[in-house]
């Protein structure tokens, strides 16, 4: 049987790690111009629009494993 407690910690870093990335992707656009920057594919034409965030993405996933790789060092 599966160590209860153990899966209760993972849902609650889980949470926490979900709430972050909420507040971060409510709150980013306020204050960064994530979404916005140099390099993001914007095509509007007539009914069709086209957003590709090829910086965003790229900037975000450096950001993330950098996080990820403090964190996990302990």
């Amino acid at each position: 049987m599966p160590d209860m407690e153990a899966f209760g910690k993972i849902l609650l870093l889980l949470g926490g790690v979900f709430l972050v990335m909420g507040l971060f992707l409510t709150l980013g656009g306020r204050f960064l111009s994530l979404g916005r920057l140099p390099g993001d594919i914007y095509i509007k034409r007539g009914n069709f629009t086209l957003y590709f965030p090829i910086v965003t993405g790229l900037l975000l996933s450096i950001i993330l494993t950098l996080l990820v790789n403090i964190i996990g060092r302990r």
